[in-house]
Order: structure tokens, then C-alpha cells, then sequence
């Protein structure tokens, strides 16, 4: 079974996280939970990427550069962030909790579908 936590002595993910991870939901099309060596390798990247920051990716779309994370220092917030931009521009959007991330991913998804439907 796949792994889709980094280390615990870096962070310790919500229990709104492991419940779905526990569900098994981890692909919505366009959006997917990364596995734990991609999250990791993402980790040190962003690092380095936004020092100022302290990110932990957990979910990336796969038709852009956009990954989803939470945020030492952050609480519940979830930050939707534009990878490989310049220190600064990464912000795009922040989400109250993970269930409202989850929410936009499944609309995303519909959203998606819907238009590949109608094509």
C-alpha cells in the first residue's frame, strides 16, 4: 500500500488528512495525494525554493504546477501554491481547512469532467 506521509519528525498531519488517506480517496483526476518520496523531495525543494516558508506538499494537479500543502506555523490553513515561480509569486490561494481544499479538489474534478463530457 502506498505511503502518502512524510517524515513524522518534520511534521505531523491532521487527523482530516489520515481519514481520507485511510479511505483510500486519493486520486481526483486532476488532483492526487503525492507519495511520500515525491512529498519529500518536494519538501527540500521548496525549501529552497521559499525559505521563508515552511511547506509540506501533500497534493499536486497534475496540468500545471500547482501543489496543495499545509504550512508549519499555519494551524488548519491549506496553501495552494504555484511551484517554480519566483519567491513570492508561489501564494495563489489559501483555504480555511483541509475539507475545504478537499471540497475544491472534487469540484475541480467535476468541473474537469464535465467540460471533457461536453467536448
Amino acid at each position: 500500500m502506498a505511503n502518502y506521509y512524510i517524515n513524522s519528525d518534520i511534521f505531523e498531519y491532521p487527523n482530516s488528512y489520515k481519514k481520507i488517506v485511510e479511505l483510500n480517496l486519493v486520486d481526483f483526476d486532476v488532483w492526487y495525494l503525492i507519495e511520500s518520496g515525491q512529498a519529500t523531495r518536494r519538501y527540500f525543494d521548496l525549501k529552497d525554493r521559499y525559505p521563508n516558508r515552511k511547506l509540506i506538499p501533500f497534493a499536486r494537479r497534475d496540468d500545471t504546477d500547482d501543489i496543495a500543502c499545509f504550512e508549519i506555523g499555519k494551524g488548519t490553513r491549506i496553501q495552494l501554491i504555484h511551484d517554480f515561480t519566483s519567491e513570492g509569486f508561489e501564494q495563489k490561494h489559501e483555504f480555511e481547512d483541509f475539507w475545504v481544499w478537499l471540497e475544491f479538489a472534487v469540484k475541480e474534478m467535476a468541473f474537469y469532467n464535465r467540460n471533457e463530457e461536453i467536448e
